[in-house]
């Protein structure tokens, strides 16, 4: 039985203002159940959130967001968890039954095979829609594993993209249009909206990047809790700075993710609370705990939440999910760039978040020792 999402893992009937369901009631039954561990006996506390998470997201339905909100998601340091943090959050909230589309902005493809679709030589592909003009709607394909997300997937040939595109006129619009038009396509003919887009991007800031960047409102870091990859991210938000100065002025951080959490090590803690302290409303307060699950899923062209639903990661992305999908749910106040009705603007309108991020990096102490 779906059920509406009312609250936070280990929500207490004194958490909730109106009656509570049977459903509900069984549910905080099942996990007053559960012992409260602490970090003292690591292994007992992970398999005891895993289980209240278990108890608490089956089932789940998300609330949409008030209009489609989109998302780039972006980290200068490759091997953060980009793509497969793209990936797994989409899937998690078209499982929690929100329409969901990803754009695969990256030549590797990884994006494109994690969830299943066709992107060899001669597919329609982004490089397509950035170079010859050709609609999303044509390019658009849909998750066979999971009905409601959709995928637009890089081939090969979005490797050269780059270089034709430095002769375009207005070539780091070319994706906002675009998906500005599909949008409105489909509110045009009816068709259910888009809740969500996710643009996944190159380690790099090339024209590709640049590109994700004007489509956006919103930006989302993933973050590796290992010292290296924070050094990189001060110059990534300068790097959104100039973007919003000279071609996006509503872009901004919105949402940063902890990726390959290791509880055992005192490193992950410390970045944590570091990052913690310096975006405080950007940090979301789930961490991906790193997971075999996840690694072996797009192996097998799948995402974990399809691979294996009840494994650590898949309910860690699905709880990351909910917690982004929450902050969406109301009408942001009036901010610059704001324009358009739901499901019906020019360009892609999104959520503005919960303010500005910081333009410094966080330093870990003793990490250069």
């Amino acid at each position: 039985m779906d059920q509406e999402d009312t609250g936070v893992v280990g929500q207490t009937p004194t958490d909730v203002t109106s009656p509570l369901s049977p459903e509900e009631e069984r549910r905080l039954e099942l996990m007053s159940a559960i012992p409260i561990m602490d970090e003292t006996t690591p292994l007992a506390a992970e398999l005891a959130l895993d289980a209240r998470r278990r108890i608490e997201l089956a089932g789940r339905r998300f609330p949409p967001p008030w209009q489609t909100r989109v998302f780039t998601v972006a980290n200068q340091k490759g091997g953060v968890g980009k793509t497969t943090t793209t990936v797994n959050l989409a899937a998690a909230l078209a499982k929690a039954g929100l329409r969901v589309l990803v754009i695969d902005n990256d030549p590797q493809g990884n994006a494109s095979t994690a969830l299943g679709i066709e992107h060899h030589s001669g597919v329609p592909s982004t490089y397509d829609i950035l170079i010859n003009d050709v609609p999303i709607s044509e390019v658009i394909q849909e998750s066979e594993a999971i009905p409601g997300l959709y995928c637009v997937p890089a081939t090969i040939d979005l490797s050269g993209a780059e270089i034709e595109l430095v002769s375009v006129v207005a070539r780091e619009n070319r994706l906002r249009n675009a998906l500005a038009a599909y949008l409105k396509e489909r509110s045009r003919k009816g068709q259910p909206r888009i809740d969500y887009v996710f643009v996944d991007c190159p380690p790099s800031l090339g024209l590709l990047t640049v590109n994700a960047f004007v489509t956006a409102r919103e930006v989302l870091i993933p973050i590796q809790c290992e010292y290296y990859a924070l050094e990189g991210l001060s110059q990534l938000l300068n790097n959104i700075n100039l973007i919003r100065a000279h071609l996006n002025p509503a872009l901004h951080v919105s949402t940063i993710l902890l990726t390959m959490f290791d509880g055992r090590t005192n490193l992950a803690h410390q970045v944590a609370e570091e990052v913690r302290e310096h975006f405080p409303d950007q940090t979301l307060h789930t961490s991906i705990p790193r997971s075999v699950r996840i690694s072996e899923a797009p192996s097998y062209g799948q995402t974990v939440l399809t691979y294996d639903a009840g494994s650590s990661g898949a309910l860690a992305y699905l709880e990351a999910a909910r917690e982004i999908a929450k902050r969406g749910a109301l009408p942001p106040e009036p901010t610059l760039g704001k324009s358009g009705s739901e499901g019906a603007t020019e360009e892609p309108s999104v959520d503005q978040g919960d303010g500005e991020a910081s333009t410094e990096a966080p330093e870990v102490e003793g990490a250069n020792r």
